[in-house]
């Protein structure tokens, strides 16, 4: 049984893990996009897994002037919604006890003394069970400041004791380009220690995602072989079928560079060419993720015209239906240069990949929502099979992150019958059917393990400035000549044609998911 008396689907000799430590949690932004889609949901689908304490409450702070049965009911329907699984009422009733609102403006010192008698009071009936305490900033970028400076003049993130500690989570952006990075790292590190400060990432908490590391090293057939003597190139995309939404007015400021590829997509890089670590002890991990990052070759202006190339959504059609092109969506300039598209080649200097192409490419208004890794390995030396009909196709491996997350090989075999005829055939498997995963919002391991004190998921200062150095040449471009590569592509495409030159000039081409 679960803590929300639910039947467990684990077998009797299968430890679970264990619950987190007694835990206040705080969301700031509590009545927000991301409080209501992924937050509360993914804390639901925690307590449906036995991983939540009994000694556990979520405060909820928010602008809007709210009961605690007002925001208990909000949150229910939010978790209606989104949920992995339809809410059980017993489940719910152990839940809802521990969801309690602090409507609290934040524009000064008072209203967070005010936050801290209110966590005092909640924790009150704990008796001498000390909890720590972690605060969520579901927040626009710009508030941030604001309330990590607040928390610290009141004393919310001094630590009495270890079982009584105080952790930060931070949303992205981290920053806006390498500058403003180094200046909110500065400000997070002067009212909290590094170890305090998580810094989210989403996508590092998807299964297919975390198993990249188990896949290369738990198994002896593939690490010999993850190298430039045998890899040809790899490819990730990130791509999605939905325009900008409502978010028009953050992200014209941002666009796909900031919001993609700085943080999600080299991430997946990092992790795809990394180095083994010593231990899975979290820096040790880190460490060699960074080290990546740091050995990314820094284009010159000449190198980012002929590496990397942008697009702009315009009018075309989404599954049948006809959308608007990006400059017409709402709170978007008429005249915006900021790119919906980016595809770009490039090349990590160190002794594993040297001359390895990694090619990247995210957008919206594209053909498929998928997000993948795909390996491609180099063909065989010779063509032994040179008469037979068809091409030698080069053998890949494609790892799904999303929508069906799992693992693919695709290798050549010859076809049945009296002629040398080769034929492309696939192993797979898929978490949902093999493992009997069930949906996530991809926040479940990210909350239980920042509950827990592990940061190996979470960004480190480091690797948030690694990222921005890369990309501030093409930063640097796109100020000076902001329309220079960048293109138009009708949405419901694959973007560009430009994308498919960038890899032709090289004998390639992209992937068809």
């Amino acid at each position: 049984m679960t803590a929300c008396g639910l039947p467990s689907d684990k077998p009797a000799d299968d430890t679970p893990p264990a619950p987190a430590p007694p835990t206040t949690m705080v969301i700031f932004g509590a009545t927000g996009d991301l409080a209501a889609r992924k937050l509360l949901p993914a804390l639901y689908n925690l307590a449906t897994r036995d991983l939540l304490p009994d000694a556990f409450t979520v405060v909820g702070v928010g602008r809007k002037p709210m009961s605690d049965d007002e925001y208990r009911q909000k949150v229910r329907e939010d978790v209606s919604e989104h949920a992995a699984t339809p809410v059980d009422d017993k489940c719910w009733a152990w839940f809802v006890e521990r969801l309690v609102y602090a409507f609290e403006p934040l524009d000064d010192e008072s209203s967070y003394q005010s936050l801290s008698a209110r966590l005092d009071e909640v924790e009150h009936g704990d008796g001498d069970t000390p909890r720590g305490r972690l605060f969520y900033l579901a927040t626009p970028p710009d508030a941030m400041s604001d309330i990590i400076a607040h928390l610290g003049a009141v004393g919310l993130t001094r630590e009495p004791s270890p079982e009584r500690w105080r952790r930060v989570i931070v949303e992205k952006p981290f920053g806006h380009d390498l500058a403003s990075a180094q200046a909110l790292n500065q400000q997070l590190r002067g009212v909290l220690e590094e170890r305090q400060i998580y810094r989210i990432d989403h996508y590092l908490g998807k299964e297919t995602v975390q198993n990249l590391m188990a896949f290369r090293f738990a198994n002896g057939i593939f690490e010999p072989i993850w190298n430039r003597r045998y890899i040809d190139h790899v490819q990730i995309t990130v791509a999605e079928t939905v325009g900008v939404e409502d978010r028009g007015g953050y992200y014209d400021k941002a666009g796909a560079l900031r919001d993609m590829v700085q943080n999600h997509l080299f991430q997946l890089l990092a992790l795809t060419a990394m180095e083994p670590p010593i231990s899975f002890r979290a820096d040790d991990v880190r460490d060699e993720r960074v080290r990546v990052l740091h050995a990314i070759h820094l284009c010159s202006p000449d190198e980012v015209r002929r590496r990397v190339v942008r697009g702009q959504y315009a009018a075309g059609t989404e599954s049948a239906d006809d959308v608007r092109g990006y400059r017409d969506e709402p709170k978007v300039a008429a005249d915006s240069t900021t790119e919906t598209f980016v595809a770009m080649k490039m090349l990590i200097e160190n002794w594993r990949w040297a001359d390895v192409p990694f090619y990247l490419r995210t957008g919206k208004r594209l053909e498929k929502r998928v997000s993948e890794i795909a390996v491609q390995f180099r063909r065989p030396p010779m063509r032994l099979f040179g008469t037979a009909p068809g091409e030698m196709v080069p053998n890949d491996l494609i790892i799904r992150i999303q929508p069906d997350e799992g693992i693919s090989l695709h290798f050549q075999a010859k076809v049945p019958g009296t002629r040398s005829t080769l034929g492309t055939v696939e192993m797979s498997f898929d978490y949902a059917d093999y493992f009997s995963a069930t949906p996530a919002t991809g926040y479940e391991t990210l909350l239980y393990d920042c509950m827990h004190g592990d940061p190996t998921l979470f960004h480190r200062a480091d690797m948030v400035e690694a990222g921005w150095d890369v990309v501030a040449p093409i930063l640097e471009l796109m100020t000076t000549t902001p329309r220079d590569g960048l293109f138009d592509y009708p949405a419901g495409s694959w973007g560009p044609t430009e994308a498919e030159t960038l890899l032709a000039r090289d004998g390639r081409t992209w992937r068809v998911p």
